[in-house]
């Protein structure tokens, strides 16, 4: 069951973007891959937690919805869903519903990825 953070609720409701269903979407797929993440706002944006930033969206992608995840490059991704060429993070874009679905286990695997990360630590 996927737990909304009222605070997110609220970003949402003034959220006025073309992706604003998609960039929903993406936080459900999320929050659905373990029900240890929370989210919260920082940095102007939401952003998932669990025991450290696991990813935030860049609210201004008009394109596409995007989630970069903060320590990104320390992810295992067979499936290659996150880009970027940087030493810390990496970047999960999403054009369309389809796209989103077609990705939706990559994305929850790269978030229980950073749980199993956090817990073996």
């Amino acid at each position: 069951m996927v737990r909304h953070d009222p605070t997110v609720d609220a970003w949402f409701e003034r959220y006025d973007n073309p992706q604003r269903e998609l960039v929903m979407a993406v936080r459900d797929a999320v929050l659905d891959a373990d029900d240890r993440v929370t989210e919260t706002i920082k940095w102007q944006a939401p952003t998932f937690v669990y025991r450290g930033n696991i990813a935030s969206f860049f609210p201004k992608a008009k394109a596409h919805a995007s989630l970069m995840f903060h320590r990104g490059a320390e992810l295992p991704d067979p499936d290659g869903l996150l880009e970027g060429e940087g030493d810390v993070s990496r970047v999960a874009k999403f054009v369309d519903s389809g796209d989103l679905e077609h990705k939706r286990e990559a994305l929850q695997a790269l978030v229980r990825a950073w749980i199993a990360a956090r817990d073996a630590t």
